[in-house]
């Protein structure tokens, strides 16, 4: 019993790393994504785009070690209710690691050049909460904190908000219909990026042994709270106090 024990810890640290680690690639890709779109950076997104490919690899790989650990060992209760937030977590992580990719990959000195001084501002804003939204919600996977989904709810709505601006400014004819196309597919983008942060943290798997994380997996899962009018960017003046 011992033995299996020590088993499944090292396991469950394994993916733990892994997890993490994909984390880390989206979080990072997402802010240097806004950076090569914004300055039309080919050589930036070009290496953005490769990195795709390694955060499709680790998502593979851990998909894979679980599922075989599942069907080969006697898991106890909670050990495969972690093993399976883990399941449902990694589309969420694969999923955002290909909206970057198709940010990344519409840099271009044509694009960056063509598009109004309010979008390219409003770009930027939705790519620096992006980016800490990602931030957080892998903090709240490492600390094991499901309450931080809360949080996200907040910036989600800082989100929305720019994204709602954003599409009046495309809206308001200051530019040309091809790159108003691309525009809104790249505001669409940072839109979805933000929901899968807010769902992964709703998500957040417990401790394996947390005998209070087991009485209600619904505290995992922060309700949906209605969406709330006002100004943008609450979040940067909270951020710099």
């Amino acid at each position: 019993m011992a033995d299996e024990a020590a088993r499944s810890a090292q396991f469950m640290s394994q993916v733990d790393r892994k997890v993490i680690q994909l984390f880390a690639l989206v979080g990072d890709a997402a802010s240097g994504a806004t950076h090569a779109l914004l300055a039309g950076d080919r050589g930036a997104a070009t290496t953005l785009i490769a990195r795709e490919e390694e955060v499709d690899a680790l998502y593979r790989d851990v998909e894979a070690s679980v599922q075989d650990y599942i069907a080969s060992q006697r898991c106890p209760p909670d050990l495969l209710r972690y093993l399976v937030a883990v399941l449902r977590l990694l589309p969420e992580l694969e999923r955002s690691g290909d909206l970057v990719e198709h940010i990344a990959r519409r840099s271009t000195s044509t694009l960056a050049a063509e598009m109004s001084a309010r979008a390219r501002g409003l770009i930027e804003q939705m790519g620096e909460v992006g980016a800490a939204m990602w931030h957080m919600a892998a903090d709240a996977y490492g600390e094991r904190s499901p309450e931080v989904a809360t949080r996200l709810d907040e910036l989600d709505d800082e989100m929305d908000e720019l994204h709602g601006t954003f599409m009046d400014e495309l809206a308001s004819g200051a530019m040309a219909l091809p790159l108003v196309i691309e525009l809104v597919l790249i505001g669409r983008f940072y839109e979805r990026l933000g929901d899968h942060a807010v769902n992964i943290a709703r998500r957040i798997p417990p401790l394996v042994g947390d005998a209070s994380a087991r009485e209600g997996e619904q505290e995992n899962r922060a309700p949906v709270r209605p969406r709330r009018p006002g100004p943008g960017l609450r979040w940067r003046a909270e951020r710099s106090t």
